[in-house]
């Protein structure tokens, strides 16, 4: 080789790595990497709501014990949003699981329609998509010609257990009010039809319904405005744990705690002790540390057998002292 064209040979070589090097230090840390998939071992992304709700909580808990005690089986990946309405962080999170080409992702969704879009995203990039915890919408799903199985409880049923069970206290006439989740989420509408149904079968009267949004100071304040504009008030259904918790904040402040029942769902710690005590009169338990796990084992099982999907329901039960 002539000398120049010697040196121009070097030169290029040493650009190149130079050029390789800057681009990996570069990299900002913790900055989402693009991976293959792996040949063996797939990888699971499970995606929830807001990880300030202890329900949540408990479900990356149960997750990850999940995965602990079958670790030959997949790789978890858990995360989740700072409020239980952050639709866009959950597009992101989403989107984010797409780059780094994931297996399988299991999502509990913030809105019931808005999430369909990048879930119809990754079932076209190749990636199982399994629906908890939040029913999607099957008109968003239709629209989108996609199929996502749901796995998790009957929301309607659990709501009517728990207004049954509140029902056999009320009179006919007795004026009661529900706490909604959010407006959009499937499982908030769920839970309010089952408890309309049973104040229907109580004959009781329902004097307001209203969303919180299912964040406990919303829900105090929903409920110390209730309390002072029916003084008469019976009953508070509240459509998850989390705003139980401030209605019944809300009573104690106004003196009324022994007054006025108080329903939630879920059935977190906070509660159960609430229960325990008297100052709630039950919950709906649809074992949130088990909700997780019963999708990702669906996810495996769609992974391993390639099987059309399908929905499966998953327990749920009346808690009471």
């Amino acid at each position: 080789m002539e000398p120049r064209l010697k040196l121009v040979s070097i030169v290029f070589s040493s650009l190149v790595i130079t050029a390789a090097v800057f681009v990996g230090c570069g990299q900002r840390s913790g900055a989402p990497s693009i991976q293959t998939k792996r040949a063996g071992k797939p990888r699971i992304a499970l995606i929830m709501k807001s990880l300030a709700n202890e329900f949540f909580q408990t479900m990356e808990n149960g997750a990850r014990e999940h995965q602990r005690a079958h670790p030959e089986a997949y790789d978890l990946v858990a995360n989740g949003t700072k409020d239980e309405l952050d639709i866009g962080r959950q597009v992101d999170l989403v989107e984010q699981m797409i780059a780094e080409r994931v297996d399988a992702i299991v999502i509990a969704p913030a809105d019931s329609k808005a999430l369909v879009p990048v879930c119809k995203r990754a079932l076209d990039a190749g990636i199982v998509v399994v629906n908890i915890d939040n029913r999607f919408d099957a008109g968003a799903l239709a629209d989108k010609n996609v199929n996502i199985p749901f796995v998790g409880p009957d929301n309607r049923k659990g709501a009517r257990q728990v207004g049954d069970y509140l029902g056999a206290r009320l009179r006919a006439g007795d004026k009661v009010a529900i706490i909604e989740g959010a407006p959009t989420a499937f499982n908030s509408i769920q839970r309010k039809l089952g408890f309309e149904e049973a104040m229907k079968g109580a004959g009781a009267q329902i004097v307001s319904s209203q969303s919180a949004s299912w964040e406990t100071s919303k829900a105090n304040q929903v409920a110390a405005a209730l309390i002072t504009e029916y003084p008469d008030l019976k009953a508070i259904l509240c459509a998850n744990d989390s705003m139980a918790l401030g209605a019944v904040a809300a009573l104690k402040e106004s003196g009324k705690a022994d007054q006025i029942y108080v329903v939630g769902f879920d059935n977190i710690s906070a509660i159960r002790r609430l229960v325990m005590n008297g100052k709630v009169l039950a919950t709906a338990d649809q074992h949130g540390d088990q909700l997780a796990a019963y999708g990702i084992d669906y996810a495996l099982e769609m992974l391993s057998k390639k099987s059309a999907p399908a929905d499966r329901e998953t327990p749920v039960d009346l808690i009471t002292k």
